[in-house]
């Protein structure tokens, strides 16, 4: 089996130069990385990761801690995280993260401060403060792409102002009896991205001097889920005298879901139902779904290209930046509005009854 040092004495080189030559780690000249290279081929020398990272300190490995696997938001993101760390030469080691006990606890205290990653991506997580603090102590970078960051650095979209924009739409239609179906815990979880749509809602609704409709505060939470908003679309939908005539989901889903159950009632979307949602989910165009669309897939890019770049390691040329050539965690990701066929003015029939 060939060996480093066969490298290194057919190349005419020392060890730890044709290792730099090899890993890309410290300066040797093109004409010496040439010759080392050319003489790595001739034995089929294969560079060891495992003894690179023993001399680099680093593993070319990046922990992603993420709450749900089988969403399609967390899947299009997860994917535009693989694709851009397999493209930067890193791999990938996932955690499926439970909402708190002992299992949550081993991921942080164990997995990600004591095994070997380089850095860490949090997507959708509530991080605590000891848990950002605990990751940061070991000397590893950690981000959160969305969900609460405690001290660690953020990317984001803006929940708050999206939501408002997406009621905004409603209200600019002409419909006043609108109802957010929230995700669940929008009301307790006050840093949560469910929390900052609802507080997006009331917002616009605030400022267009109306009260929501149907529900507490005209508020419904339910699950980010198809299942979620049925269920929860049954009971907003099931009291015509309470029934609004417009109502933004907190997620795509959660508008599937709804639509369906309007469907069952016999309520036609948009003639007598108006429902925008929040995603841009894959099939959203196919509902006919008025969104507000966001980018998962390059979300994930964003976020591998920042913590690399607190590695050191620039990657891309398109991501946020700062003037000192770092993320710009201040600057929202973006967001824009889809309309599709899903949302309209409120029927004569229905404003002929107000």
């Amino acid at each position: 089996m060939t060996a480093i040092s066969d490298v290194a004495r057919l190349a005419g080189v020392s060890k730890s130069t044709a290792s730099r030559a090899l890993t890309g780690r410290g300066y040797v000249s093109e004409e010496t990385r040439r010759r080392v290279v050319e003489a790595a081929a001739e034995i089929g020398y294969i560079a060891s990761p495992n003894a690179a990272s023993l001399v680099t300190g680093r593993t070319k490995n990046v922990g992603v801690v993420i709450p749900f696997i089988n969403r399609w938001f967390f899947g299009e993101v997860l994917e535009g995280i693989e694709r851009t760390l397999l493209a930067s030469g890193y791999d990938l080691t996932l955690y499926n993260l439970a909402l708190s006990g002992p299992e949550r606890d081993r991921v942080f205290d164990f997995f990600l401060a004591r095994k070997r990653v380089d850095a860490v991506i949090a997507v959708g997580v509530d991080l605590s403060d000891a848990e950002a603090e605990l990751v940061e102590r070991r000397g590893k970078p950690i981000i959160a792409l969305g969900g609460t960051a405690g001290s660690a650095p953020r990317l984001a979209i803006d929940d708050r102002g999206a939501a408002r924009l997406a009621t905004e739409h409603l209200i600019d239609l002409g419909h006043t009896r609108i109802a957010h179906l929230a995700g669940a815990g929008a009301g307790s979880a006050a840093r949560s991205v469910q929390a900052f749509r609802r507080a997006g809602f009331l917002d616009a609704m605030r400022e267009a001097g109306l009260d929501p409709v149907g529900g507490e505060d005209g508020i419904v939470e339910a699950e980010m889920t198809l299942p979620g908003g049925y269920d929860a679309g049954l009971q907003l939908l099931g009291h015509p005298a309470t029934r609004p005539t417009a109502i933004f989901a907190a997620s795509d889903e959660i508008a599937f879901g709804v639509m369906r159950a309007a469907e069952r009632l016999g309520l036609a979307v948009p003639g007598t139902l108006s429902v925008i949602g929040f995603d841009g989910h894959e099939h959203a165009e196919l509902f006919g779904l008025t969104t507000i669309e966001q980018l998962p897939g390059a979300q994930g890019r964003f976020a591998v290209d920042a913590v690399l770049r607190l590695l050191g390691e620039p990657t891309g040329d398109d991501d946020p930046l700062t003037p000192d050539g770092l993320p710009d965690f201040d600057r929202p990701l973006d967001t824009r509005l889809v309309v599709r066929g899903s949302t309209t003015a409120p029927s004569g029939r229905v404003l002929a009854a107000r």
